[in-house]
């Protein structure tokens, strides 16, 4: 049997012997691309079905078809956890979007900060990364990108049964770290490159549900702590421990 060397998500229902068509765009990078023809295989996962492979059925410049012959994987579901961040600089922040969705984000949310850089944001195109990630990393769900949401608000509708992970940089260097927190849900708060205000700094600290921590004994670039707490979370609390 042809080993599958493309991996593909598409919003379609996958399911033995279920045709599934393509988009213009899809069906350009298989057969234009790829130089893929009809019996080729093809992976395909929606984020419900799982991952299913797929042959090709019709292939032509501007469309075509696979049909489903077996499952491959089935669905796994992430960790119920949020990675909240200040979007930074653009090339930074596609860097979170990716691996926030290789590394188990349930749902990532950019927020406006007092010092965040940048007003707006592409959700659409931040979706698409994700999308490309996931295909990548032969993930079977693609976490939901947020459009940008002043903190101040997400804080004011924060659900009760949710716990937050509070990356202070202020608190580099000390002792706090994740403990022996319970799973269940939670988010992560990364902050921007000038870091929280004096202000933001203490509605936090002062939250019901924040568990303040330090990243280590350096202050990290918003980029790289996203990273860092993710792993320190998973490892502790998520699908890694």
């Amino acid at each position: 049997m042809k080993q599958a060397k493309v991996r593909l998500y598409v919003e379609h229902p996958l399911g033995q012997g279920q045709s599934v068509p393509l988009e213009r765009d899809q069906a350009h990078y298989l057969f234009g691309v790829m130089r893929m023809g009809v019996g080729d295989p093809v992976l395909l996962f929606n984020g419900v079905d799982g991952e299913w492979r797929c042959a090709v059925a019709e292939a032509g410049k501007r469309g075509g078809v696979l049909v489903c012959e077996e499952q491959t994987k089935p669905l796994q579901m992430p960790p119920d956890l949020w990675l909240m961040f200040a979007p930074i600089k653009k090339a930074r922040t596609d860097f979170i979007v990716e691996k926030a969705a290789e590394m188990g984000a349930a749902k990532i949310m950019p927020v406006q900060t007092a010092f965040t850089n940048s007003e707006r944001i592409r959700q659409d195109r931040l979706q698409a990364h994700a999308v490309e990630a996931a295909e990548q990393c032969g993930g079977t769900f693609v976490p939901e990108v947020r459009d940008l949401q002043k903190l101040e608000r997400v804080l004011a509708e924060w659900p009760e049964d949710r716990q937050l992970m509070f990356c202070d940089e202020a608190e580099v260097g000390s002792a706090k770290r994740l403990g022996a927190a319970e799973g269940g849900k939670w988010a992560i708060l990364i902050g921007p490159e000038g870091g929280f205000s004096e202000a933001e700094r203490a509605k936090l600290h002062a939250h019901p549900q924040a568990h303040v921590v330090a990243l280590g004994p350096r202050i990290l670039r918003a980029d790289t702590a996203a990273v860092a707490a993710m792993t320190l979370w998973q490892q502790a609390l998520g699908d890694w421990a």
